[in-house]
This record gives structure tokens, sequence and C-alpha cells, in this order.
């Protein structure tokens, strides 16, 4: 039997009801964790009242939304196709000839529209709340702006110290950030009077240390001086020049492949940028997965009366998603495997899991 335009309508409505009911949920309760968070962080801060507390929690929002997405389709569609079996809704759909495959269609095609959505749309507009996020944290919380920049033009890194504050400019790195090349650092005494600059071949970051090779020193009252090998006294280490890059959550899905390749050009090999776009674009099968997914655990448990199954398996399959997404970064971001692979892992598992799943209790 061919599924019907009125059918597909009205269990697409019931699904999309299921999702916005289960998604508000979660996001109600994620939003105040977050906001007990941001309290505890801010208690010993007398310049944060509580309206910034509550604004560095909103602009978390959008980006919270995001990653707890597919675990609202997952609790969304179960609780959908619980409700319909147990109002025999299904029940006579199915005694009129259509398959578990064709009502799942409509649900599996508003996931997919709503992954594109939040690919397309949404990522690029919550990327500005989670940018303004930083900013603020940074402000508030650590007192501290960025210390790197990245252009065409080359590397820009800050540092301060008790004399004042330097800026370093480097046309390329090597080693990750420990070795600077074709570097020039201007030396300002306080925070705006410039007193010299230093340029040489190469700057390698050692511990509490710049060490300059083939530098010249040339300061305002004396001539340019020539050192084989020279020290500049530093605060900053490798972790603090990594981390000071734009995070991955706060740039568009569409800027990020541009920031990818001047990161690669400058020598850095942008592995947390890479594994977070594909991650992003495997938002659309991640979401149709756990349609497929709730559909197992929902279809024949509900029918023989086990809630709690349905409700123990719903969680399980959600704990089992995030330790899966986790471990998968994990090995990602440290070298073990391709950023490709680690980044679609959770989609592909969860869709070859929910398709055999179904394809065993219905069709076997």
């Amino acid at each position: 039997m061919r599924l019907s335009w009125t059918l597909s309508a009205y269990l697409g409505r019931r699904f999309l009801g299921g999702f916005v009911f289960a998604g508000l949920g979660l996001l109600g309760i994620v939003f105040l964790f977050e906001l007990i968070e941001v309290l505890r962080a801010t208690a010993n801060r007398e310049e944060v009242d509580f309206g910034i507390v509550l604004a560095l929690s909103l602009l978390d929002l959008p980006l919270l939304a995001q990653k707890i997405l597919p675990f609202a389709m997952l609790f969304g569609a179960m609780f959908t196709f619980a409700r319909l079996t147990r109002n025999h809704e299904l029940v006579v759909a199915r005694a009129a000839g259509v398959s578990v495959w064709q009502f799942l269609l409509p649900a599996s095609f508003l996931a997919l529209v709503i992954g594109l959505f939040v690919v397309g749309i949404f990522n690029p507009l919550s990327t500005v709340a989670a940018s303004r996020h930083d900013q603020m944290e940074a402000k508030y919380l650590h007192g501290t702006a960025s210390l790197l920049a990245l252009s065409q033009g080359g590397l820009w890194l800050r540092q301060v110290d008790a004399e004042g504050q330097s800026v370093i400019h480097a046309e390329s790195v090597s080693q990750q950030g420990l070795v600077l090349n074709q570097v020039i650092i201007f030396l300002y005494e306080g925070t705006d009077k410039f007193v010299g600059r230093i340029d040489a071949r190469t700057a390698t970051l050692g511990r509490g240390v710049w060490t300059l090779d083939d530098a010249v020193i040339s300061n305002l009252d004396v001539p340019g001086r020539f050192f084989d090998s020279y020290t500049v006294p530093t605060s900053l280490n490798l972790e603090q020049i990594q981390d000071s890059f734009a995070s991955p959550e706060s740039m568009s899905f569409w800027a990020l492949p541009g920031f990818i390749s001047l990161l690669q050009e400058a020598g850095f090999a942008a592995l947390k940028h890479r594994i977070h776009w594909h991650s992003v674009l495997s938002i659309p099968l991640l979401l149709v997965a756990m349609v497929l997914l709730a559909a197992t655990f929902s279809l024949r448990l509900s029918r023989r009366g086990g809630t709690g199954l349905l409700v123990a398996g719903g969680v399980m399959a959600g704990f089992v998603l995030f330790f899966m997404t986790d471990l998968a970064l994990a090995l990602g971001l440290s070298g073990k495997i391709p950023p490709i692979l680690a980044a679609w892992t959770p989609a592909g598992v969860s869709t070859l899991l929910g398709l055999s799943l179904l394809f065993h209790l219905e069709d076997g």
C-alpha cells in the first residue's frame, strides 16, 4: 500500500510535536545546570552581577541546543512512536498494509530537514552567540583577552610581563607552534610606548623564554646590534598558544574550511577544527539514525506493555551514543584515527545499528 499524503502529514505533525516537547524539556534542564555552573564560577567576582550571569548562560544556549539535538530527536521519536502504538494508530495503519519503513518515512524526512536547517542556518547563527559568549567569558571569568590572531599576513602573538608588553609577528610556524619563522618582536614600555624591535630568523619556545637565532635588536636611540642567539623571557606556553585560536564552536560552518586552510598554511594541524566541521556536517545523518533507533526501542516494547524497558532502552542508547561520540573525538584529536572517521563514526554506527535492528524486528 502507498502511504497517503494525509497519513504522512498526520505522522509528521505528531513526530514534530514530540521532538519539540523533548527538545524544550532537555534544553530547560541543561540551561538550569549551565546557570548554576556560571553562578558558581562567578561567586567570588563582585563586578559580575546576575544580568551578566544570565547573559552568559543565554549566549551559551544555542550551542547547548545543538549538542543535545540528537538526544532530543531520540527521545522525541520514542515518545511519538510509543503514543501512536499505545493508541493503536500504528496497528491500524499496519493492518491496512503500511509497512514500518513507510510510516518511518515522514519522521526520517523531517529529521533530515531539521538536520540540514541546523547545518546551513542555525549553526552560523549560533556561532555568533558563541563568539560573544567567549568574549564575555574571557573578560569576566578569566580577565584576559585572546593572545593570538591569525591572518593571511602571518601569526600575531601578544605577551605581557612586569616591564610592559610585546607583540610578536611570524610569517609561519613549525612543530605545531614551538618554532616561529621570520620573526619580528615589537617591544613596548607599559601598554602603548614603543621602545624597539627585534628581528630574528627563528624563535623557539622553551620553558619561560623565546630563544632567537640570528637576532638584530633595534632600539630608538641605539644602532642595531646582531646576536647569533638571544633570549626573550615569556610567560606563554604551547598550550596557551594553541588554545588562543578561535574555538571551532564559535566559527560558522561555512567559514571553517577557509580558517582550516589558513591554519594549515601557517603550520598547524587544525585537527580540532576539521573534526568539528565534519561533526556538524554529519548532523542530518545522525538525526535520521536517532529516528531509526527510537523505532527499534518503542514500536514493539510499547505494544507489549514494556514502558520501563522503553525508558531504560532509550537512556542506554543515549549513554552509548554519548560515550561513543566522546571516544571517537578523543581518538581523532589524539591523531589515532583520521578526523573524518572520528566525526562520522557516531552517525554511521548509529544508522547501521538502527537499520539492522529494524530489519531483525520487522522483517526477520
